[in-house]
């Protein structure tokens, strides 16, 4: 396993290198985004609207942000469940989508998009909200505001610490740990 401090947007070349353990600190600039926010940014494309934001090399956060307190950037950060954007991620990757950020396994869909478009996904580590709001130095709605939470969010982050948990050659974090689990029962 390899530790690696990469930089948005991410390229194919980048995401190459990645492998399934790897520990990333990334910083540059992501998208938060949740479910809803994915699901209006397809519907406007089915109607001809353009993507409220470069997606080419970007990274989204799976991120429901809490309000900010006084005086900071935002509230507490941590990931939501992958699983709830995996209807929409592979069209995302289509798009030029390069990497994923949140908590959980995806399904065999997302894998193959993953491997098709050079695409790393990161795990954040859930229940750590209030710590990984230190790395975002700088976030602000870009669309969907009336989502609330949900609402598309364009963050600058710093140091952002990740696992690479699914790689673009099918490896998946996931899957291993089960069967090192299963081999010592």
């Amino acid at each position: 396993m390899a530790e690696y401090k990469i930089q948005t947007p991410l390229t194919a070349e980048v995401v190459k290198k990645l492998k399934i353990g790897d520990k990333v600190l990334l910083s540059g600039v992501i998208y938060g985004a949740r479910d809803a926010a994915h699901k209006r940014i397809l519907d406007g494309l089915a109607k001809g609207e353009k993507v409220p934001f470069d997606v080419e090399g970007s990274v989204i956060y799976y991120v429901g942000p809490s309000p900010a307190r006084p005086g900071k950037v935002i509230g507490a950060a941590g990931p939501t469940t992958a699983y709830r954007m995996d209807a929409y991620a592979p069209k995302m990757m289509e798009l030029g989508m390069r990497g994923m950020i949140a908590k959980g396994k995806r399904n065999d869909a997302v894998k193959d998009a993953m491997k098709k478009h050079f695409v790393a996904y990161f795990g954040a580590t859930g229940g750590a909200g209030a710590l990984i709001n230190k790395c975002i130095k700088k976030a602000e709605v870009v669309a969907y505001e009336d989502l609330g939470p949900e609402a598309l969010r364009r963050m600058e982050v710093s140091d952002f610490p990740l696992v690479v948990v699914g790689d673009c050659y099918g490896g998946d974090l996931y899957a291993e740990g089960r069967k090192q689990w299963e081999g010592k029962s």
